[in-house]
């Protein structure tokens, strides 16, 4: 995100201080615009790595329910097919959370100018 904030050229933030805009106006009409990719990228990596955390999470607690009590459940008992199911609803948790945040993306990116 701090590289995004500081991604815009030079030419930019002159033109900016031409137009004699605020350092709030700069922030929010041309920093803030350009961070956005930065920051939906980081928020992507962040929810695999946030599923793989609660999954890890639940492991030592004695859980009885979620996706890391049924991997150690099925890991306990030899029942592969409970480990695999268990994967594959991760894996599909971690796919509709990235695929509505890349929505979300598309719509903020469209509603400030950007590509969409």
């Amino acid at each position: 995100m701090v590289k995004g904030l500081t991604s815009p050229d030079p030419i930019q933030r002159d033109l900016m201080r031409t137009w004699s805009a605020s350092a709030a106006q700069v922030f929010w009409k041309l920093r803030w615009p350009s961070s956005m990719p930065f920051l939906f990228a980081s928020l992507k990596v962040a929810i695999a790595i946030s599923l793989i955390g609660a999954i890890v999470g639940e492991l030592p607690t004695g859980a009885q329910a979620g996706l890391g009590a049924r991997l150690l459940a099925g890991s306990y008992y030899g029942q592969t097919v409970q480990i695999w199911a268990a994967l594959f609803a991760a894996a599909l948790l971690a796919a509709i959370m990235i695929a509505l945040l890349g929505k979300i993306e598309r719509i903020l990116a469209w509603r400030i100018g950007g590509r969409g």
